[in-house]
C-alpha cells in the first residue's frame, strides 16, 4: 500500500488546520495511501518529518499549515535522494507558492483537487545555504515589512506588507550595491533588488507575470534611485505587471545571482528576516514533485 505523510501545524489559519484534518486524512485513504499524521510543536519540526518520510520512502507528504510550514517541510524534501511527491494545503496568509501552481486557496478545494491533481516537478530556490519558494527583498522598503505583525497579516492579508513598505518610501535610502549574474555584472545604486521565483509575490500575482514554476530562472528587479514622483509610479507598475517596462528598472533573468554592497543589508526572504549580504542566490530547476491541478500543465 502506499504510504502518506501529513504535516500539519495545529495554530495555523487560526487553527484551520485541525478543522480541515479529517476531511484530508479521508481523502488520502480514498486516494489509496496509508497515512501517518504528524503535528508540529514548534520550529524545524516540519524539515525533521519530512525528511523522515524520505528517508522511509513514503509517496507522498502533505503539508497543511502556512508559508513557514511550507518552506521547512520543503527544506526537509530539498537535499534526499528519495523524494515523496508535496501535496500543499495552503493556510496561511500569503500562499505565493501555492498561488503559482493554481492551487486552490480554499482548504477544501485544495484538499479535494489532490484526487486528481497530477505530480509536476517545479523549481526552487537556495540563498547561501538556506530554501526558498518565491523570492529574496533587498532594501530598506523590504526590511520594514519585517515588522508585520500576526494581526496585521491576519487582518490585512496581502496588503498589510504594502502598507509597511510604503510607510519607508518618504525616507527612501538607496544602497549601493555590486550584482554577478551569469558572467555579468552591474554595480550602482538601488532602492529595493527584488528576485522572483514565481509570478505570485506577496499575494500579488503580476510582479513577474512571465515567471514560470519550472523555467529555472530568478526574474531580477532593480529599482534604480529615482525622485519620489517616480518612485509611486515604478509601484504602479508593479500592481500593474509592467515593471520589466519601466525605464528606471534594470530587469534581467538568471540561473544564479551574487549580490554584495557596502551597506549592512538584511535579505527579506518569503516575507522573513533571512541573511546579511553578501549573499548567493540561485535556482535549482525541477528540484521537487509537486501534486498540481491538472489544468497548471
Amino acid at each position: 500500500m502506499k504510504k502518506a505523510m501529513l504535516i500539519l501545524n495545529p495554530s495555523s489559519g487560526k487553527e484551520e488546520a485541525l478543522k480541515h484534518k479529517e476531511s484530508v486524512l479521508s481523502t488520502l485513504h480514498e486516494m489509496g495511501y496509508e497515512v501517518t499524521l504528524k503535528e508540529t510543536e514548534k520550529e524545524y519540526d516540519a524539515t525533521v518529518f519530512a525528511e523522515q518520510a524520505c528517508h522511509e520512502k513514503y509517496d507522498a507528504v502533505v503539508s497543511m499549515g502556512g508559508d513557514g510550514t511550507l518552506n521547512e517541510t520543503i527544506t526537509g524534501l530539498a537535499n534526499q535522494e528519495d523524494q515523496p511527491t508535496l501535496g500543499i494545503i495552503p493556510l496561511g496568509t500569503v500562499n505565493d507558492f501555492a498561488r503559482a501552481l493554481n492551487i486552490p486557496m480554499d482548504p477544501e478545494q485544495a484538499i479535494e483537487q489532490l484526487k486528481t491533481a497530477q505530480p509536476k516537478r517545479v523549481d526552487i530556490g537556495k540563498i547561501n545555504d538556506k530554501y526558498f519558494m518565491n523570492i529574496i527583498a533587498l532594501g530598506g522598503i523590504a526590511e520594514a515589512t519585517f515588522g508585520v505583525s500576526v494581526e496585521q497579516k491576519t487582518k490585512l492579508g496581502p496588503l498589510a506588507y504594502m502598507i509597511e513598505g510604503f510607510k519607508t518610501i518618504r525616507e527612501k535610502e538607496p544602497f549601493d550595491m555590486v550584482i554577478t549574474y551569469d558572467g555579468q555584472k552591474w554595480e550602482g545604486n538601488a532602492l529595493l533588488f527584488l528576485m522572483a521565483l514565481t509570478n505570485s509575490v506577496g499575494g500579488f500575482e503580476k510582479l513577474a507575470p512571465d515567471a514560470e514554476v519550472n523555467d529555472g530562472k530568478l526574474h531580477c528587479f532593480i529599482i534604480k534611485d529615482v525622485p519620489l514622483y517616480k518612485l509611486v509610479a515604478i509601484m504602479t507598475s508593479l500592481l500593474k505587471g509592467t515593471l520589466e517596462d519601466d525605464e528606471n528598472v534594470e530587469y534581467f533573468t538568471a540561473g544564479e545571482v551574487h549580490v554584495d554592497s557596502g551597506k549592512d543589508l538584511i535579505s527579506n526572504v518569503d516575507g522573513d528576516e533571512g541573511a546579511h549580504v553578501p549573499l548567493t542566490v540561485k535556482v535549482l530547476k525541477s528540484h521537487i514533485p509537486v501534486f498540481c491541478p491538472v489544468k497548471s500543465e
